[in-house]
């Protein structure tokens, strides 16, 4: 398939990113954010060099397309040194008051306490808005320093109740990041020390000229509602508007979004989304799921709110946890790069680009500013997945011949199995678990029928606690074990920042004292972590996402047209059909009988002329079709 071309559609796109900019000014977010960040490319270890020629690059090529933010993503304050990697310890630079500042030799300009002024400058001076990834609460390298807490409204160390407040006063140790357990721990927002802390934080990235945070480890199974609801006051009051991320999503739900969208710009709904086709096929489910909660574009911090379904992992990259930049080309293959950026439009997923933009091949170049896509992904409307989709292994003629037929054809029987996931409390599916006695201990089994011979169970025991830990469990908290033994106990989060195509949304490790692998187990039957304040859960899947079978998704235009995209998650070539009849069934006040439509395809750039009743057109494995339809 050759990429359509941009020529004749350019003008037609530049009007309407002039009406992206003029009518994002009222609120934050109105439209999906776009733009830029590092970590695809550079994984952490970029430099005030790097990132700059890449903002100078992105001004010049991107930004004309709407990719506005460039991003520096994680540990910018670690210094590039023998040792370092991304869960090291004591690498760090902070200043006097346990804040993270950059590393002056990454970063030149931020000598002399001048933090990220200088860069931000710069990156204005571009006509970018500039933004840094941040992770949660407190770091360990403040914590073991014990550090003073700085008090903003009296320009000094906080002080309350006759005392000056420390970093070991509000650091909770024992809910470090699950996936950094070195870097950072969660912050007691309760105490007035803790919550000047943060505001410390944020007031220092308003005066740095920080445009967007992407705050790190507090959704999903790090769910921490209490420091994105404090962090959310906190950017209402200053007077820097302040754009807010969340990230990682991984084990995140519609049900666990209800509690945080109305916070924040963005937030993640998957893992980390890398170059295979495991991960672009994993985020079909979850982009279904959130457009149903009517989430796409629902009220959020001063404007609006998008489930993220995470950076486009093209071009130039790097590998993740690496200590190397961009050395490699992406390994999707065009087909299957075009879905993913036909999913992420008609989804409204922010775009944020993760490939190095100073390598940047013209057909990557074509697939991240295509004017349909991004026409889509802002002005596009009544977003959703359309179930009357059918697809055949049969030529084009078969398939409308026999169309009722078609799921018959195309159906694969895929391998099932089930997994422990986390989700919000408030799901009533969390009320599952059932405990079952044994002659010595426990087990809590859930009930529902797994259609295996035996049920899922878990064995409790008590926690055990280690020689030198002064900690106080609840008198419900227990440990669950994978079996009789006491090697290893199920963690409310892994250890490490998982990807989307890692399919265990729990894991079970060597038991520790720590609160993420303690549990309680309700009387309504929820099994609740008291690391995360999330629920688990027992979920089905497939084992093998790559043969699931046929997607499609519809959308409005704002001229009235129609998109309907077109999706082949299977590993061999299918003819997809849609009746346009069946359009009416998701689109109120549309009616299509008796009528026809003009439809054209996007990424061949093939004119279909009239279409009477049926869009049907052969799909490559793991590739898309994506038609504009203008319909009387």
């Amino acid at each position: 398939m050759a990429i359509l071309p941009r020529t004749s559609l350019s003008l037609f796109f530049f009007f309407s990113f002039s009406l992206y900019r003029v009518s994002s000014q009222p609120e934050r977010a109105s439209f999906p954010p776009r733009g830029w960040n590092s970590y695809d490319s550079f994984c952490w270890i970029v430099s005030e060099e790097d990132f700059l020629r890449s903002a100078e690059i992105i001004s010049h090529r991107l930004k004309p397309y709407g990719y506005e933010y460039a991003v520096i993503d994680y540990l910018w304050y670690r210094r590039d040194v023998p040792g370092a990697s991304t869960d090291s310890r004591g690498f760090d630079v902070i200043d006097e008051w346990g804040r993270l500042i950059p590393d002056p030799v990454r970063w030149p300009s931020s000598k002399g306490g001048k933090g990220f002024t200088e860069i931000a400058k710069k990156v204005h001076g571009m006509g970018l808005k500039f933004g840094i990834h941040i992770m949660r609460g407190l770091s360990r390298q403040a914590y073991d320093a014990n550090t003073p807490i700085l008090d903003t409204t009296k320009g000094g160390a906080y002080e309350e109740s006759g005392r000056r407040w420390r970093a070991k006063d509000i650091g909770i140790k024992e809910r470090s990041c699950a996936w950094m357990p070195h870097g950072f721990m969660s912050v007691n927002t309760k105490l007035g020390a803790g919550r000047a802390f943060l505001r410390s934080l944020y007031e220092q990235y308003a005066k740095w000229g920080v445009d967007f945070v992407k705050h790190d480890c507090v959704f999903g199974d790090d769910l921490d509602v209490d420091e994105i609801t404090f962090v959310s006051e906190v950017l209402q009051k200053l007077d820097r508007p302040m754009l807010y991320s969340l990230s990682p999503g991984t084990s995140a739900s519609p049900t666990m979004a209800k509690d945080i969208s109305g916070l924040v710009n963005m937030y993640r709904v998957t893992g980390d989304d890398w170059d295979t086709w495991g991960d672009v096929a994993a985020h079909f489910d979850v982009a279904r799921d959130f457009a149903a909660a009517n989430k796409i574009g629902a009220k959020g911090l001063l404007g609006r709110s998008w489930p993220d379904l995470d950076m486009l992992p093209l071009g130039w990259l790097t590998d993740p946890g690496s200590n190397r930049g961009p050395y490699r080309r992406c390994n999707l293959n065009l087909d299957e790069q075009k879905t993913q950026m036909t999913l992420w439009a008609m989804v409204r997923s922010p775009l944020m680009f993760g490939g190095d933009v100073r390598k940047l091949d013209e057909t990557t170049y074509s697939l991240i500013t295509n004017p349909f896509i991004l026409e889509i992904n802002s002005f596009s409307t009544n977003n959703m997945e359309f179930p009357y989709v059918t697809g055949t292994k049969g030529s084009i003629h078969k398939t409308m011949a026999h169309s009722q037929q078609s799921r018959k054809c195309l159906k694969e029987v895929a391998s099932r199995t089930h997994i422990l996931g986390l989700t919000s409390c408030n799901n009533p599916k969390v009320n599952g678990w059932l405990v079952q006695a044994l002659d010595d201990l426990d087990q809590i089994c859930w009930k529902e029928n797994l259609q295996s011979h035996e049920p899922l169970c878990l064995y409790k025991r008590k926690p055990l606690l280690a020689s030198d830990e002064q900690l106080i469990y609840n008198q419900g908290e227990l440990h669950l074990l994978a079996s009789d033994g006491m090697e290893f106990c199920l963690d409310a989060s892994s250890r490490q920042k998982r990807t989307s195509k890692e399919l265990k949304s729990s894991s079970f490790s060597p038991c520790r004292s720590d609160a993420n692998q303690m549990w309680e187990l309700n009387n309504n039957g929820s099994l609740i972590s008291s690391y995360s304040g999330l629920c688990a859960t027992v979920n089905s899947i497939d084992a093998n996402v790559g043969n699931s079978g046929v997607r499609s998704w519809i959308a409005t235009g704002r001229k009235g047209q129609i998109y309907v995209a077109l999706f082949n998650l299977n590993s061999v070539k299918i003819v997809i059909s849609v009746k346009t009849s069946d359009m009416a069934k998701v689109l109120p006040g549309r009616n299509f009988n008796g009528t026809s439509c003009h439809g054209r395809e996007v990424w061949s750039g093939k004119d279909f002329g009239k279409i009477e009743d049926l869009i049907s057109m052969g799909v490559e494995v793991h590739g898309c079709a994506l038609f504009v339809l203008n319909c009387p």
